[in-house]
């Protein structure tokens, strides 16, 4: 008989018993109720909904010293690494307001695992994976609005109830960071809740032993429930979709139709196509700069953004955040304890700034955005003067 709170929810399936207790990720009650029920219960498996990276991240306090901001920039993954902070700060703002520790229920179902020697299951999708899974699904307009979205939520210092708190078991943490870009942008949720409800499922179902506990964010759980019945591919659910053959013509198409524009109009009016050419590298380097500017970067950092800003805008595979981002590191090198220092810092607006490896990642971000819109309005320039000459 369910003697826990409405919480706790058992389901028989193919002579398992599941158990899913849903939890608020920032609820002191939430920890004592998944370490009665685990210690009541013995089950076989511990399943917790987290993934190996956000696993490593609650359990190894040494994770950040091994990091190479390099080659995160390198790799492209600046602007990735810099959402997944901002959204740490959040969780861990809301913690502290409350003294808990962010993810303190997961710990408990880790510990309580071990304590009555369960297997431990990390049952959710990667991150990343999740991450990039939503960011492929925005245009420029939508990846803009959602990183601004998450920046300005870190000058938000508004006070929650504990009625308000308990209400935020109606969606996990990254949804309700997310929360208002959901109107705009249905597939938020579609990636976000529906198919980690999907990929949460499969993974419990598949969990050995005869008896599983399954602690979940309580907004997961009619979504799983439902779920459990139905079969799902792990592997396709996992899958980050290739950029769309529209995005790789345009991501092209577009720079090539700039050349053929200042080149056209060189043949024709010598003097309309060098004003092409300044509008272009004004724009782009001007705006670039400015993005770098806006995040405090070294002078020669801003420099490197201004005048690797008009060159690859006119390369996909490139960005001129890249390279300011590289300049500062290489400049303001991180140190240690800049590392160390990361899950602290992130919680504060002051810190998120002074910290190098963050200060480093805003660089990026800000210098590409700017990059990104010199493009468009030096691209709109570089159109009006072709159509002024032949016209």
């Amino acid at each position: 008989m369910n003697t826990y709170s409405e919480n706790v929810h058992f389901i028989e399936l193919d002579e398992k018993e599941l158990i899913l207790v849903g939890t608020a990720h920032v609820s002191s009650k939430s920890v004592d109720e998944v370490k009665q029920v685990i210690e009541r219960e013995r089950p076989d498996t511990v399943c917790i909904e987290l993934c190996e990276g956000r696993y490593r991240n609650l359990t190894d306090n040494e994770r950040w010293k091994n990091s190479n901001i390099i080659q995160i920039i390198k790799d492209g993954k600046a602007m990735l690494l810099l959402v997944n902070l901002i959204l740490s700060s959040y969780q861990k703002r809301l913690a502290e307001q409350f003294n808990i520790k962010p993810g303190q229920e997961m710990m408990q179902g880790i510990a309580s695992a071990k304590e009555v020697g369960a297997e431990l299951c990390l049952a959710d999708r990667d991150l990343q994976t999740t991450m990039m899974r939503l960011w492929r699904r925005f245009g420029w307009w939508g990846k803009l609005k959602l990183f601004f979205q998450l920046l300005l939520s870190m000058f938000m210092d508004e006070e929650m109830s504990e009625e308000e708190l308990e209400k935020m078991k109606s969606s996990d943490m990254l949804t309700a960071a997310l929360e208002d870009l959901s109107v705009s942008f249905p597939d938020i949720k579609s990636i976000l809740i529906d198919e980690r409800d999907q990929y949460l499922a499969q993974k419990i179902k598949e969990a050995s032993g005869n008896k599983v506990v399954a602690v979940l964010g309580a907004g997961h759980i009619p979504g799983v429930k439902q779920e459990l019945f139905l079969e799902h591919d792990l592997e396709a659910l996992s899958q980050v979709p290739p950029p769309s053959p529209l995005s790789k013509v345009l991501g092209w198409g577009i720079p090539i139709l700039i050349l053929l524009l200042i080149a056209s109009t060189f043949s024709v009016d010598r003097g309309a196509g060098i004003d092409q050419v300044a509008a272009w590298i004004i724009w782009n380097g001007s705006l670039a700069a400015i993005g770098a500017l806006l995040a405090f970067a070294h002078p020669l950092s801003i420099l490197t953004a201004m005048v690797a800003s008009p060159i690859t805008s006119l390369n996909p595979l490139l960005a001129a955040g890249w390279f300011a981002g590289l300049t500062e590191a290489i400049i303001r090198k991180p140190l240690v304890q800049d590392f160390e220092n990361i899950a602290q810092d992130i919680n504060s607006i002051k810190g998120f700034w002074n910290n190098k490896v963050t200060h480093i990642l805003l660089v990026v971000a800000l210098a590409n955005i700017g990059s990104s819109l010199g493009a468009m309005l030096g691209g709109l320039e570089v159109i009006r003067h072709f159509l002024n000459t032949f016209l």
